[in-house]
C-alpha cells in the first residue's frame, strides 16, 4: 500500500487540503515531513468544538491490496480516545486525522483475511503550527 499526502486541490470533510498543510512528504522509511496549519471551525471534522481546532494531516491511500479484506487507519496513540477506522469500501481512500503531538505515529493495519500486515508512519518531522503562527 502506498501512502501519501492528499492533494493540495482536494476538500475534504470540507476545507481544502491546502488550507490543512503545506509540503508535507513521506521519505522512503515512512517518516512525515511538512508543516502542518493550525485550524479553527473545522465542522467537517468533528460536531465536537473542541475538536474544530488543531492540526490535521490529509493522506491518500492506494496501491492496496486487492485481497484486502480490510484496512484500517488512525493516529496512535489516539488523543480522543478513536479506535483505527475501517477505509476498504470508501471510495475516496482518503483521511483526515487531527495531529496534537509529534509522539503519535499514523498506524495503518490492513488484512486480507489470512495475514495482518502492520504499519506505522513516524509524525516527529512535521511542523505543527500554533495559532498565533498567523494561520487558522
Amino acid at each position: 500500500m502506498t501512502v501519501k499526502a492528499e492533494s493540495g486541490t482536494q476538500t475534504i470533510l470540507g476545507k481544502r487540503v491546502r488550507d490543512l498543510q503545506t509540503g508535507i512528504t513521506i521519505d522512503d522509511e515512512g517518516k512525515f515531513d511538512g508543516v502542518l496549519k493550525y485550524v479553527t471551525g473545522y465542522t467537517g471534522f468533528s460536531g465536537d468544538p473542541e475538536l474544530q481546532s488543531g492540526n490535521y494531516l490529509a493522506v491518500k491511500f492506494s496501491d492496496i491490496d486487492p485481497n484486502a479484506t480490510s484496512v484500517k487507519v488512525g493516529l496512535v496513540p489516539s488523543a480522543i480516545g478513536m479506535d483505527l477506522v475501517e477505509i476498504i469500501n470508501d471510495p475516496d481512500k482518503n483521511g483526515v486525522f487531527r495531529v496534537t503531538s509529534l509522539d503519535q505515529k499514523l498506524k495503518v493495519v490492513s488484512t486480507d483475511g489470512t495475514a495482518t500486515r502492520e504499519q506505522l508512519y513516524d509524525l516527529s518531522s512535521l511542523t505543527l503550527n500554533q495559532p498565533d503562527d498567523g494561520e487558522g
